[in-house]
């Protein structure tokens, strides 16, 4: 396992990896914390002793996440018997009550998503006992997967976010809006980096190594343009 620096300014999280050449890219790159997704219905799911393969992989070079969707305890310990992640991240309908249980009884820290399409939708993650919170674009009616579809949204409405805990951006990214994103989050208080998945992708569930590269050192040199807020 690797010791998660989620105090450090300027995180880059590269979520969805599914083979050795993606998590590769992704250390390669420089990225801090590398997502693999436990949600069976989702294009990027990874099997336990897939996703064990890639965590060996990342260990030393960056922290492992493993993604859950409105999980039941005994499957975050079935991957745990497989898996050393470092941090778990909730990206369904779970609530404050299932993150302190999750993060307490598991030992690890938890990233909670919320979906975000206005400045309202920001008040849920006040005070969140999450370690960090995600803001991504909320899904399309009736998609299967909370996270990964590319969708953006407005991100003038991060001015409302409370700062505590910090938080990561998602929804849409691409290495071409990467410094955008930054230049419109830097500043604002908690902000702690960006999360890509589909934004890296060749074809749906395939990480292409070039933009992993590019997306990393674009959110790199934003990040060094403009000092963050801790």
């Amino acid at each position: 396992m690797t010791e998660p620096a989620l105090s450090t300014a300027g995180l880059v999280k590269i979520c969805g990896l599914t083979d050795e050449a993606g998590v590769e890219a992704a250390t390669g790159a420089g990225a801090d914390l590398v997502g693999l997704v436990f949600v069976p219905k989702s294009r990027r799911y990874v099997p336990p002793a897939q996703a064990a393969a890639l965590a060996a992989r990342a260990r030393g070079e960056a922290s492992v996440v493993g993604l859950f969707q409105d999980p039941a305890l005994s499957e975050i310990e079935e991957v745990l018997e497989a898996v050393p992640l470092d941090l778990l991240q909730l990206h369904g309908r779970e609530s404050e009550e299932d993150v302190l249980r999750i993060q307490t009884g598991f030992g690890l820290p938890v990233i909670r998503a919320f979906g975000v399409a206005s400045e309202g939708d920001l008040y849920e993650s006040a005070g969140s006992n999450a370690a960090l919170a995600l803001y991504d674009a909320k899904p399309p009616t009736g998609a299967g997967a909370a996270g990964g579809h590319g969708a953006t949204f407005d991100w003038s409405v991060l001015r409302a976010a409370p700062g505590s805990p910090r938080w990561l951006l998602a929804g849409g990214l691409t290495p071409q809006n990467a410094a955008d994103a930054v230049l419109a989050c830097r500043g604002l208080p908690g902000f702690a980096g960006l999360d890509v998945s589909s934004g890296v992708e060749s074809a749906p569930g395939v990480k292409d190594p070039s933009r992993i590269a590019r997306f990393v050192a674009a959110t790199r040199a934003a990040m060094a343009a403009a000092p963050q807020e801790s």
